[in-house]
Parts: C-alpha cells; sequence; structure tokens
C-alpha cells in the first residue's frame, strides 16, 4: 500500500492478516454500573492491555510489515509524544530493525520509558507540532530512515481500524463505536472498519475541548492546521492529519467534545469500576459516553480504550491539589 493513498476497508482487512500474530488480540470488558450510568450497554476494547500498553502497536506494527527489504534495512523513524513512538520501537525490534523517535519536551514519562526499553534512540524537541516535524525531518536526513508518521499514513490507519475489526467479530450487533481523536488515526480506522460491520454501527470521534481541532475542522470544512492545545490528554494535543480528515468528514456520526474535569472523572470511573490503569486520551472516549448521553440512550456501544501507559507519579486528580 502506498503510504500517501486513502485507505479503504480493504486495507482493514489485508492488515489483520498481516498482524494477527504480532499484536494481541485485547479483550471486551463490560460492567452493569456504567451500563447504568450511561443509560446503554458499554463494550469496552481494552487497547490497554496492548503490547506496548497502546493501540499504536497495531498501526506500527502494520506499517513496518509492510515494508520491503530494501527499505526496511534503513530503519525507521517517526515523532511523537510516547505511544506511537514505543509502538514503532517495538515494531521495529520485531522485525530487527533501528527506529529513531523525535520526541517533545514534556512528553510523559512512561511513554518515553517505553521508548527507550524497546530500543529506539530518542531525539528531543520542542513542544509544538512545527518543532516535531522539523526534528524528525533532520533525523531523516542524517540517517536515510523510511518515516512511519504517528497517524497521516495509510498503513498506520489501516492498522489502528484493526482494533474496532476486532470488537465488532467479538461483539455482533453494535450500534455505535466511541474513539478518541488526535492526529485521527484510530477514528479515521475506526470509521474504515465500521464499514465492514453489519448493520453498519455509527461512529462517534471523542475530543476534549482543550484540543478540538477536529470539531472545528469539520464544523468549518475547513481542516485546521494549527492550535494551542490545553489538555491533559496528551495523546490528543496534535491536530488532525489530511488522510485522516478526508475519512472522517465522509464518515463520522458526530465529533462530542468534553472538559478537562469530566475526562478525569471518566478516567476514575474506568479505574474503579473496571479495576483498569487507562490513560487521560482513553478516558476522553467514556467520558463523551457520559455527558452526550442522548446519542447512546438504549444502544449497544463499542467503547475503545486507546492507552494505558501512566505516570503513576502525576495522576491528575492528586495534581491538581497540590500547592503551587
Amino acid at each position: 500500500m502506498n503510504p500517501l493513498d486513502i485507505p479503504a476497508a480493504q486495507d482493514v482487512l489485508d492488515a489483520a492478516r498481516r498482524i494477527e500474530n504480532r499484536v494481541r488480540r485485547t479483550p471486551v470488558l463490560d460492567d452493569a454500573g456504567l451500563d447504568q450510568l450511561s443509560g446503554a450497554r458499554l463494550h469496552f476494547k481494552c487497547e490497554n492491555l496492548q503490547y506496548g500498553g497502546a493501540f499504536k502497536l497495531r498501526g506500527a506494527m502494520n506499517a513496518v510489515w509492510s515494508l520491503s527489504e530494501t527499505e526496511a534495512s534503513a530503519g525507521v523513524a517517526t515523532h511523537s509524544s510516547g505511544n506511537h513512538g514505543a509502538a514503532l520501537a517495538l515494531a521495529a525490534r520485531s522485525r530487527g530493525i533501528a527506529c529513531h523517535a523525535v520526541v517533545p519536551e514534556g512528553a510523559v514519562r512512561s511513554k518515553l520509558d517505553n521508548i527507550a526499553a524497546n530500543g529506539a534512540t530518542i531525539h528531543r524537541c520542542a513542544a509544538n507540532q512545527q518543532a516535531r516535524e522539523a526534528g524528525l525531518a533532520l533525523v531523516l536526513a542524517q540517517t536515510g530512515a523510511v518515516p512511519i508518521p504517528p497517524f497521516d499514513d495509510a498503513r498506520v490507519i489501516a492498522g489502528q481500524g484493526t482494533a474496532a475489526l476486532e470488537l465488532m467479530q467479538d461483539v455482533p450487533g453494535l450500534e455505535c463505536l466511541v474513539a478518541p481523536v488526535g492526529g485521527g488515526g484510530l477514528a479515521a480506522g475506526t470509521v474504515l472498519a465500521a464499514g465492514l460491520g453489519s448493520p453498519t454501527p455509527l461512529v462517534y470521534a471523542a475530543e476534549p475541548r482543550g484540543a478540538d481541532d477536529t470539531w472545528r475542522s469539520l464544523s468549518s470544512g475547513v481542516r485546521v492546521t494549527e492550535q494551542v492545545p490545553a489538555t491533559i490528554a496528551d495523546g490528543l494535543r496534535t491536530t488532525v492529519g489530511v488522510r485522516n480528515f478526508e475519512i472522517l468528514r465522509g464518515g463520522l456520526a458526530a465529533v462530542l467534545c468534553v472538559d478537562e474535569h469530566e475526562i478525569i472523572a471518566a478516567m476514575k470511573l474506568a479505574w474503579s469500576r473496571l479495576k483498569l490503569v487507562i490513560e487521560p486520551s482513553s478516558a476522553v472516549a467514556l467520558a463523551a459516553i457520559l455527558r452526550h448521553r442522548e446519542h447512546f440512550a438504549g444502544r449497544r456501544v463499542g467503547v475503545i480504550l486507546s492507552g494505558g501507559n501512566v505516570d503513576l507519579d502525576q495522576l491528575p486528580w492528586l495534581t491538581q491539589q497540590r500547592p503551587n
């Protein structure tokens, strides 16, 4: 597949076959208490239990194992706030090739530790999109590595769609799917996978109000390319990608925005009810369902918990109470 193409549903099926024995088929959990709170029947796809702690491994594995031997020999590189970098490092290690990750200042420590533990070379940069892209360009020039973007890549989008594909296979008859959206790899992949469902579920993207570029992009019809994010959901601070935007604007039922206190409350709720460690970016999906119940009342809803890489020394409900 050409990474510059717009992927289709068939590419998700191809990705599923390619990565089947290289990723974990994560479990689906439910909870009667959360069903009662939401007024819906919720089924949680636990990508926080994926190898590396996040769904990102799916796209990274599909991209790395799509490379020819000649391409792979030079290694791979990316920019990432953490989860994609760790996933790409793990995927590269599975193929025995080098990996470089350009990481912005302020990235969650546990995510940085994952990148390093999986053998990648880390390159630091300022915490903005322009610095990330400039840093990656420098690494590519120095190493000749193949760039594997964190979300705006056909191979990555198709790989991320396998999470929703598995969810629909494990829970037939889902009426809605909910996924968090930042750069849009998971949300776009979910839209593609939904097209394989019978019946076809409605797809909702969940987004922090402090990083609502996808909502603004779809509302105006013009992709927002710059924003100053203000959210604890560090994995959702990037702007939506070009290919991702094209897929989302043709396939989303809606983008549902939530506030920071709702993200924190949902994160705590998932920990207490599901007994799962999830990060703020994951909690955005549950928060959106609880805030926007009218979309989901009485329906069977698949919810993708995108990751669980949390700095346990910086839990948001603890740090908010500390004096400055």
